[in-house]
């Protein structure tokens, strides 16, 4: 219950995020954007995510985490209606900063509570429970909210988010316990740095794991919606449909690979799925013009096998820090996938250009960037896999 109700805080703001990519296509319409343009737009959300993140580096296990968790909740609500109310672009490239600078923290303190209340031996099943809600937001949120966008316009969107959000507010004030058991255990524990034991070698290789996982992803996502409608001949009223289908796809994959996490382990369970997107990246970005199923069974590969990574990741590093530091490790290493993801979006919007038709140009050199950036984070894995039993052995 406890990973069903995180879930669904996790759904809310997961959607808030997505929302924006399938409706590139109008934001750029109706602004007058460019790509560049439209990848700041995305990549605000994720850096001011990843600045709170290292904020919260110096506070965020100081606290209760159910009170932490409410009241940056209540901040993420009050910028997303800012969103759903903005005038311009400039209006909502800020209102979009301050709901990711919200979201990044609530991330981070969602998996800290998990961490400490759940088991080693069912971790990856819970973190699997709570991601699925990226899967849930494509397939119930996203075309919902696209949807309510070619029905009632852009806005709508963001006002049910805030409406969605509000209830699960409420439920987490009610239901979810006090999550205090982080402090007692802090005071049992020798003092010393947080900042020397987060930036120790084997933890921050962590972060840089996290970071090219994620960066690798967000060279591609954010422009899967606008390559659909300009290079493969969907219509702008297909990508509901499309997004179903790749969020049925993550919903399914997630639990499953939440129980292999645990049964194989979350290294060798990230190493399987690195490996696995490395087809997915390559076909997908070389797609040519192709009818609805084919660019559906397409997306809902790239999906299932790209947005699960997550789910090991954060189980392997997660597993490296005491219960004292957990929130604030967690908190910079969201900040280092928040900051991969904005990042990415941003490189990505350099590299690629529209043409007069509405095609992306240049969307498979980046396709191949994303599979050199894949490989790079295998490599990194084994290195931290190495580093995780030079630690234990010179521990013992």
């Amino acid at each position: 219950m406890l990973a069903l109700l995180l879930a669904g805080v996790q759904f809310s703001h997961l959607l808030d995020f997505m929302i924006i990519m399938p409706l590139g296509p109008e934001f750029i319409r109706r602004f007058g954007l460019t790509t560049a343009q439209f990848g700041a737009m995305v990549s605000s959300y994720t850096l001011a995510s990843a600045a709170m993140g290292v904020l919260g580096l110096f506070w965020l296990d100081r606290f209760d985490r159910k009170r932490t968790l409410l009241a940056i909740y209540a901040g993420f609500i009050l910028a997303t209606a800012a969103c759903g109310l903005a005038s311009g672009f400039v209006s909502l490239l800020v209102a979009r900063s301050l709901a990711g600078a919200c979201a990044g923290l609530m991330g981070a303190v969602i998996m800290a509570i998990i961490a400490d209340l759940v088991p080693g031996e069912r971790r990856g099943r819970a973190i699997g429970t709570v991601m699925s809600a990226l899967g849930l937001s494509a397939v119930a949120g996203v075309p919902l909210g696209l949807g309510l966008a070619n029905l009632f316009g852009w806005r709508s969107p963001f006002f049910a988010i805030c409406a969605l959000a509000l209830v699960m507010w409420l439920g987490l004030w009610r239901v979810l316990p006090p999550v205090v058991q982080h402090l007692s255990r802090g005071a049992h524990e020798p003092r010393s740095n947080p900042l020397a034991t987060l930036a120790s070698p084997g933890v921050a290789l962590g972060w840089v794991l996290t970071f090219f996982v994620v960066f690798a992803s967000f060279l591609l996502i954010p422009y899967l919606g606008t390559f659909m409608v300009g290079n493969l001949g969907l219509a702008q009223t297909d990508l509901p449909w499309v997004y179903l289908g790749g969020g049925a796809g993550t919903l399914v994959a997630a639990k499953l690979v939440g129980r292999f996490t645990d049964r194989l382990g979350a290294g060798r369970m990230l190493g399987w799925l690195l490996v696995g997107t490395v087809g997915p990246h390559l076909l997908f970005t070389h797609l040519s013009s192709s009818s609805l199923p084919v660019v559906t069974a397409a997306f809902v590969l790239f999906m299932a096998v790209t947005s699960t990574r997550a789910i090991p990741t954060i189980a392997l590093v997660s597993s490296r820090v005491p219960p004292s530091l957990r929130g604030r490790f967690l908190a910079v290493n969201m900040a280092a996938s928040d900051g991969a993801s904005g990042l990415a979006a941003w490189v990505s919007g350099l590299l690629i250009s529209t043409a007069p038709d509405g095609a992306l140009v240049g969307f498979g050199q980046v396709g191949w960037m994303a599979v050199a950036v894949t490989l790079l984070s295998l490599g990194l894995l084994w290195t931290f896999g190495r580093s995780a039993v030079a630690l234990k052995t010179a521990t013992t």
